[in-house]
């Protein structure tokens, strides 16, 4: 089912975490934290949204991360009900890849809940003050790759480096629910 989350609540301050990535290593957002932003994105192995995107979400963040944007993407989704967003199959797709940023773990799903993740792909676009500058799509083409559709995201982070300030017009982003334990 497709979700959207709400649109961005500027000047909102991210949360702390500290995850283990599928590195072997642990981050928290100050060793993401990027001199002219931070981009956190909650994505998962089996969505059908994120599969489609995907090598576009690597392509902007190794172009984001070359103009200070620090970068992490956040697994949430309960891998009980859901194998294949197992931690071994996340350190599987980040090797096969070669994803150009530190792909978290969120076993607990507390970071989600702080974040207020909604979907996979959900994107978090902060300042370099760690405000919230955008939560919107990846790009105009959503599922299907249109050869010249506009980089929402990308164009909304370089801003957020050249300016600190995200474009105030968004559009959400598109993608499956995350995938919550059971209560």
């Amino acid at each position: 089912m497709a979700v959207s989350p709400p649109l961005c609540d500027f000047g909102w301050q991210a949360p702390d975490f500290s995850l283990p990535a599928t590195d072997g290593q642990t981050y928290a957002l100050s060793d993401i934290r990027g001199d002219r932003g931070t981009l956190i994105l909650f994505i998962c192995n089996h969505c059908p949204y994120v599969l489609a995107v995907l090598d576009r979400i690597i392509r902007d963040a190794r172009d984001l991360r070359a103009l200070g944007i620090g970068v992490a993407a956040i697994c949430s989704n309960d891998a009980t009900s859901h194998p294949a967003d197992d931690f071994p199959a996340m350190q599987e797709m980040a090797q096969a890849r070669a994803f150009p940023f530190p792909y978290l773990h969120d076993q607990t799903q507390s970071v989600a809940r702080a974040y207020g993740a909604a979907c996979t792909p959900d994107f978090f676009g902060f300042d370099a003050g760690l405000g919230l500058q955008y939560r919107g799509r990846l790009d105009a083409s959503g599922r299907a790759a249109e050869k010249d559709a506009r980089r929402d995201l990308y164009e909304a982070m370089k801003q957020v480096a050249e300016t600190g300030e995200g474009p105030r017009a968004q559009v959400p982003s598109v993608g499956c629910s995350i995938k919550w334990k059971a209560a």
